[in-house]
């Protein structure tokens, strides 16, 4: 374990885009060549690879394709339906047929339907969800994404309908806005794009110098993308994959629960390979995920309130608090001292690992492993160490921490929400352009009681 963690752990110039891996854009995934070595090295054909909080699957999709035994867990709508999407075995042809199929009905029904269409679109959201998708969607752009909508809920098996809903959630969510007036969707606050028209009266869409509409090039930042043909773009560069996607040996199993409380036995699991959000949302994924959940039947008011529970959310109230060990404790003082409600954001997040590294510990078989990949934040110009922090706390629950291994980001490739160049004085750069990879290692044998503050 020690010797793997010291190794490259980069991957800058590894195709990660083969199988299914690029079916959907994800905030801050890691390369999938990262759980692949871990996977490879640490485990034999059949046995069981977890990834507590899956985020996008990419753990479980190299699991699959190892042979092992996946199993996956998390609470965003969204990344379970990522993973179960790019886990499945579908037929090619199938996918072409029905995707066609989709594609005309709905051209049919927005050339021939348009007035019945617009009146179910007026009756599809509540309110406060319908002004959401008014400010950030075009409304023939929410004409076709509901003609299109409409078309893949008549596909009756589960796999092929949560197959397109992916490839539609895709033409939404993407690094560049996808065809709704984000500018870009991987910062923590997306950008929206300014409408206006010019002298003529054509509407622009873009980030506009109102004092100069006379020249259109100077100032048009982004295209409005029709998304019936992202969709069939998508859907063509998807099946591009396909050969790849189609040599998973085993269907993982998916959950959606909290990784703090697993329904899993205890000693039965070879291998976790996981990455935990980053403390008080700095990024802050239900900011993006909306976009696309808002036509998969879930209302803004909903999703806010799913975005409360994340781990690393910034809701303090009636929350339970865990005893930290010195060092982590003594971080979350400073921080404390400069911005109190800061501090107590960072105790939840300690909190909330401490209760994840407890079941990782707990459902490992004793003499096998958890890799954690792990960034660390800027609060109030203090950073957070998170580091060492975890590997301080899986020292107190029983694990060993034989080595932390350290990832260069390649930001542009992750979807991260800075540049490439550092700036301590810019909040949204105070993002780290490095990454850990810890170790943690269960001893056979152990039979110490599990507690983070000992």
């Amino acid at each position: 374990l020690a010797q793997l963690l010291s190794e490259d752990l980069d991957f800058h110039h590894s195709d990660s885009g083969y199988a299914s891996h690029s079916f959907h854009s994800f905030p801050a995934k890691f390369p999938p060549q990262l759980p692949r070595k871990f996977i490879h090295a640490l485990t034999r054909p059949g046995d069981v690879v977890l990834d507590p909080m899956m985020g996008s699957g990419t753990t479980l999709v190299e699991a699959s394709l190892a042979g092992r035994v996946g199993i996956g867990c998390d609470i965003d709508p969204l990344a379970v339906k990522i993973t179960y999407v790019k886990t499945q075995m579908l037929n090619a042809q199938r996918v072409m047929d029905l995707g066609r199929e989709i594609t005309d009905g709905a051209r049919y029904q927005i050339d021939h339907h348009a007035p019945a269409l617009q009146q179910r679109l007026a009756r599809f959201w509540d309110a406060k969800t319908q002004d959401f998708a008014d400010y950030w969607f075009l409304p023939q752009i929410q004409l076709e994404l509901l003609a299109l909508f409409e078309q893949i809920q008549q596909i009756d098996r589960l796999p092929y309908r949560a197959f397109f809903e992916l490839i539609f959630s895709s033409t939404i969510i993407t690094k560049s806005g996808g065809v709704s007036l984000a500018l870009d969707l991987a910062h923590t606050r997306p950008h929206r794009a300014k409408i206006v028209k010019n002298r003529k009266g054509d509407v622009l869409i873009g980030d506009v110098d109102e004092q100069d509409l006379g020249r259109r090039a100077a100032y048009l930042t982004k295209t409005q993308r029709s998304p019936l043909r992202e969709f069939k773009k998508r859907l063509k560069d998807t099946v591009k994959h396909w050969a790849a996607f189609q040599k998973m040996q085993t269907a993982p199993y998916l959950c959606f629960s909290n990784a703090q409380t697993m329904a899993l036995r205890d000693n039965t699991v070879d291998l976790v390979v996981t990455s935990p959000p980053y403390a008080s949302n700095a990024i802050d994924y239900m900011r993006a995920h909306k976009f696309s959940l808002i036509w998969f039947g879930h209302a803004i008011d909903d999703l806010g309130d799913k975005r409360s529970e994340y781990i690393g959310g910034e809701s303090i109230s009636a929350f339970h608090f865990e005893p930290l060990p010195l060092r982590t404790q003594a971080i979350v003082d400073d921080i404390a001292r400069l911005d109190a409600k800061k501090g107590q954001v960072l105790h939840r997040y300690y909190s909330e690992i401490t209760r994840v590294l407890r079941e990782v510990f707990r459902v490992l078989k004793p003499g096998k492993s958890a890799i954690f990949v792990v960034g660390s934040s800027v609060m109030r110009g203090r950073d957070t160490e998170t580091h060492h922090c975890l590997a301080e706390i899986g020292a107190g629950i029983g694990f060993e921490v034989p080595e932390i291994g350290v990832r260069h980001l390649d930001r542009n490739r992750r979807m991260m929400p800075a540049g490439t160049r550092i700036d301590r004085n810019s909040q949204i750069q105070q993002r780290m352009h490095e990454e850990y990879v810890l170790g943690f290692y269960k001893p056979t044998g152990y039979t110490g009681d599990i507690d983070a503050a000992s």
